[in-house]
C-alpha cells in the first residue's frame, strides 16, 4: 500500500471516529432523560380513561427503563396496562345472580401461624340474586348452625364488594350448598367472605386490580385478619401470605403430585376465639426459632418434592401443643397413629378440631388404582382409631390439594355473548 493511499485511509478512521462522538453526544443531550419533570412538578401523561373506578398500584422506585427478570410478573404487567392505567369496563353491567363456588381450605399446616394455607378439593357453591326481601337460606354442611343475618360472612362480603363499588348495597337473597363442614377448621369463614366479595362484585357490575395490588386479597384478608385461608380459597394451591407493611402479598408453593388429604372431622364444633384463647401472648426466643426453622423446611420439602422432610416440617410449637394440651386430647396421638400408618406428615387444621394428613402415591383417579401403591386407607383407618380410644365421634374424608380457587359457575344475564363463550358457559 503507498503512503499517500495509508494518508487517506488514517484521515477517514479519524473522519469516523469524531462522526461517532459527535452522534453519542447528540444522543445523550437530547435523551429523555433531560426532560424528566423536576422532582417538585407532577410529569404529564396523555388522558386516559375519563371515568376511573380502580387502578393499578404504582410503585414509584420502579423505572420504565429499568431491567425486566423472569421473576418481575407485576412489573411486566404494570408495564403493559401502563402507570395508573384504569381498568376497563368491558363487560361492567349490573347482574341479577350469580353462583360462587369456593373451596375449603386448611391453614396453618403446623408451623406456618395466620401464614400458610392450602385449597382443599371441597367445595360449596353460594348462590346471591336481588330480591324484594333479604334472606338466606342453607342446606348440606352446617345449614343448621350458620347464621342466617347480617352477620354472616357471606353478608358482610358482599357489603365490602358493594363499598369497594362505591355502590349501596341492594336488598338480596343467598342461598347456600356447602360441602364444607361449618367450625370444623377447614376455612368455612374464609370461603363465605370470599364468596360474598365476589358474589357482591359480579352483581354491582365492578372489578378490581389484581397485579400490583391484589385488591380482592386485600378487602378478604382485611375483613379476617390474616391472609392463610383467603389467599387459597380466592388462588387455589399452597400459599405463603404476608403483609409487607403496604398491602397484603401471596405466593404459591409448589405442591407435589401425587399427595392424598385424609383429614378427621369430629362431630363437635371449634371455636376460633376458644382456640386463640389458650395461646400466650408472648413466645420465647427458642420457640420463635423453632417454628422459623421447621417453616423453612416445610416450604423446602414442598419445592424440592421431599415427602419424607414433611414429617419435619408441620412441626410446631406456637399453637399446636397448646390447643393440643387443653382443648383437643386427641391431636398427638392421632398425628402418631396417622404416621405410623404411612402418612408423610400430619398436624391440626386451622383452629382444628380437624386433624389432616398428607399421604401420597396417588397416580390418576385412585379408584383405578391398586390400593397397596397408595397409604389413604391405612391412614384413615389409623386416625379412626386413634379418635375411638379417645371418645372422639367423627368421619374420615380423603380428598386433594385443589390448584384452582374460587369461580364464578353461573350468572344472570350472562358473560358469554357475542360469539365468546367461556368456561361453563357463563
Amino acid at each position: 500500500m503507498s503512503s499517500n493511499e495509508s494518508t487517506k485511509l488514517l484521515w477517514t478512521a479519524v473522519g469516523a471516529a469524531i462522526a461517532g462522538a459527535g452522534v453519542a453526544v447528540a444522543v445523550l443531550k437530547y435523551s429523555p432523560a433531560r426532560y424528566s419533570a423536576p422532582k417538585d412538578e407532577e410529569p404529564s401523561f396523555p388522558p386516559l380513561h375519563q371515568k376511573r373506578t380502580s387502578f393499578i398500584y404504582e410503585n414509584n422506585a420502579s423505572s420504565s427503563n429499568s431491567v425486566i427478570f423472569p421473576h418481575n410478573h407485576e412489573e411486566r404487567m404494570r408495564r403493559q396496562i401502563t402507570a395508573r392505567a384504569a381498568v376497563e369496563e368491558d363487560n361492567f353491567m349490573p347482574r341479577d345472580s350469580v353462583t360462587v363456588r369456593v373451596p375449603a381450605t386448611s391453614a396453618n399446616m403446623g408451623p406456618g401461624y395466620d401464614t400458610i394455607g392450602m385449597a382443599v378439593d371441597l367445595w360449596s357453591e353460594v348462590t346471591v340474586e336481588r330480591a324484594d326481601t333479604f334472606e338466606i337460606t342453607a342446606e348440606g354442611e352446617g345449614a343448621t348452625e350458620m347464621p342466617k343475618d347480617e352477620t354472616n360472612y357471606m353478608v358482610i362480603g358482599c357489603k365490602a364488594a358493594f363499598e369497594a363499588a362505591n355502590k349501596p348495597l341492594p336488598i338480596l337473597k343467598y342461598h347456600v350448598f356447602s360441602r364444607v363442614p361449618f367450625a370444623r377448621g377447614l376455612g368455612s369463614s374464609s370461603a363465605a367472605i370470599v364468596a360474598g366479595i365476589i358474589a357482591g362484585l359480579i352483581l354491582a357490575g365492578h372489578r378490581l386490580p389484581c397485579w400490583g395490588s391484589e385488591a380482592l386479597l386485600q378487602i378478604a384478608a382485611g375483613i379476617e385478619g390474616h391472609p392463610d385461608n383467603v389467599a387459597p380459597v380466592i388462588y387455589g394451591g399452597i400459599q405463603v401470605g404476608i403483609h409487607n407493611g403496604t398491602r397484603w402479598v401471596t405466593e404459591r408453593v409448589p405442591c407435589p403430585a401425587g399427595l392424598q388429604l385424609v383429614m378427621f372431622i369430629p362431630d363437635f364444633i371449634g371455636k376460633t376465639s376458644d382456640a386463640r384463647s389458650v395461646l400466650q401472648p408472648t413466645i420465647s426466643r427458642e420457640d420463635a426459632a423453632y417454628n422459623i426453622s421447621r417453616v423453612a423446611f416445610l416450604v423446602h420439602a414442598l419445592c424440592v418434592g421431599n415427602l419424607d422432610n414433611l414429617k419435619w416440617g408441620v412441626e410446631d410449637r406456637l399453637h399446636q401443643p397448646q390447643r393440643g394440651g387443653k382443648l383437643y386430647k386427641y391431636l398427638y396421638p392421632m398425628i402418631e397413629a396417622a404416621e405410623n400408618a404411612g402418612a408423610a406428615c400430619a398436624y391440626l387444621s386451622g383452629a382444628g378440631p380437624t386433624v389432616m394428613a398428607i399421604t401420597a402415591g396417588a397416580s390418576g383417579d385412585i379408584f383405578a388404582q391398586r390400593e397397596k401403591e397408595r397409604s389413604d386407607l391405612a391412614v384413615a383407618k389409623a386416625m379412626r382409631q386413634a379418635a375411638k380410644e379417645f371418645g372422639v365421634q367423627g368421619q374420615v374424608v380423603v380428598t386433594n390439594v385443589s390448584n384452582e380457587g374460587a369461580r364464578v359457575v353461573k350468572v344472570v344475564p350472562p358473560f358469554s355473548t357475542g360469539g365468546i363463550t367461556y368456561r361453563d358457559n357463563i
